[in-house]
């Protein structure tokens, strides 16, 4: 396998790790539930080929819980933002085909034009025993950060990138290292909100 390297600031890492000065959204009422339903398209090597990808988002990231990361990253760089994504409480769960459900911890949504947002989904990535005990580079790689682009209707594209790593370039641009052969292409993205079992 090798990396590709996206030199300059990828939009989800702008959007994950800038400082909070953002037209802020409205946060989702505490009985309501994002499902989000894609096809991921693997452009090679990846772990998604032509498969449903499925996503609850329960609860969206706090501002708070956002300027926490951003100083975490300031102070100690890659490894600090993970040990502080480890530590924030789960925001929902993802469910990729052949691998059982796994949570996710940071979720945020920003408004963009015409009624439509951006969503910017981040965790730790599950590292496999074959990766420990063949000693992969792909350890290396500890997040998985997805982004989404919706429509008012909540339907668009978007990206996910299974194991990246996250670092300052010498020209002082956020660099977003992605292991493998780049990232998996999310189509047919349709995200409805839903409520919650249990609410009036």
């Amino acid at each position: 396998m090798r990396s590709q390297r996206i030199f300059g600031t990828s939009m989800g890492v702008l959007l994950l790790l800038a400082p909070v000065v953002l037209i802020p959204v409205t946060p989702a009422r505490a009985q309501e539930r994002t499902e989000i339903s894609a096809w991921g398209v693997n452009l090679g090597g990846s772990v998604v080929d032509k498969s449903k990808i499925d996503i609850t988002i329960e609860r969206w990231s706090t501002p708070g819980e956002r300027a926490a990361l951003v100083a975490a990253f300031k102070e100690g760089g890659q490894d600090a933002l993970l040990e502080a994504l480890k530590k924030m409480p789960k925001v929902g769960f993802i469910n990729v085909p052949q691998t059982l459900a796994y949570d996710l911890r940071y979720a945020y949504k920003f408004p963009a034009e015409n009624g439509g947002s951006t969503l910017v989904i981040a965790t730790d990535r599950r590292i496999l025993p074959g990766e420990v005990w063949d000693q992969t580079r792909s350890t290396d790689y500890p997040f998985e950060l997805i982004e989404m682009h919706l429509d008012a209707q909540g339907k668009g594209e978007g990206t996910l990138s299974w194991a990246t790593r996250i670092g300052v370039g010498k020209d002082g641009n956020l660099e977003l290292e992605v292991f493998g052969n780049g990232p998996v292409m999310l189509t047919k993205i349709t995200a409805k909100v839903k409520k919650s079992k249990g609410a009036n």
